[in-house]
């Protein structure tokens, strides 16, 4: 899934890009609010941290427009406003959640990861497809009972897959959501990680299988 962090503390910013690269998101940052509007109206992020304090154009400022053109991408609110005021100018504006500074980490993580799960229109942390499960909250997945050794990026890629049961994914889709900006994707590199991760996914009792659709894309779905 890929996140979009407009933040104009630079020692925040890095630090959360760090944490969340490193749970297997593809992360972009902005440091003023022009350019998060630009990479915003550019990208298909999944989520979007918002400072309101930010330079150029303010956070709210930035949310109203997104909303006004249509963008509905899920938006959580990072300030260190603490007024009622503020939380509640933001929310409504189109905000999603909000998270008063400083926060936990693990706190973020747990809004980020509910704000997907109400995205794809559920409330559970766990995803099934036949006897595949993955596990939203722990970044884990299992097929056939045994659990899958996956690096974050195949992780992300399965979660992404999962997501859109028996529906086609291009190159273009999964390239948009899991790679980020400064990412170097060759003409190959989707396909490798689709085959190492068919690989992984090859297990007793296996019932799910990626698809190649010839030219098209993949499709995850159920053995018939």
């Amino acid at each position: 899934m890929r996140i979009l962090i407009a933040e104009d503390s630079r020692s925040l910013l890095r630090s959360l890009q760090t944490a969340l690269r490193k749970t297997g998101y593809a992360v972009d940052a902005a440091e003023d609010g022009e350019a998060a509007c630009w990479l915003a109206e550019s990208n298909p992020y999944d989520v979007i941290l918002l400072d309101l304090m930010l330079p150029k154009l303010s956070g709210l400022e930035l949310l109203h427009r997104l909303r006004n053109t249509g963008n509905q991408t899920p938006v959580l609110i990072l300030t260190a406003l603490d007024a009622v005021d503020d939380r509640v100018k933001g929310l409504k504006t189109g905000a999603d959640d909000y998270l008063t500074k400083p926060f936990a980490l693990e706190e973020l993580l747990a809004r980020v990861e509910a704000l997907l799960r109400r995205k794809h229109g559920t409330r559970s942390p766990h995803l099934r497809l036949g006897n595949l499960t993955i596990h939203t909250a722990s970044h884990t997945a299992e097929l056939g009972g045994r659990q899958l050794s996956l690096q974050p990026r195949e992780y992300a890629l399965l979660e992404y897959l999962t997501s859109r049961p028996g529906t086609l994914v291009t190159r273009t889709d999964i390239e948009a959501h899991l790679y980020d900006e400064n990412s170097e994707v060759f003409s190959n590199t989707i396909d490798s990680a689709i085959c190492m991760l068919r690989k992984k996914m090859t297990v007793p009792n296996q019932e799910v299988f990626i698809r190649t659709r010839k030219g098209l894309g993949y499709v995850l779905e159920v053995q018939t």
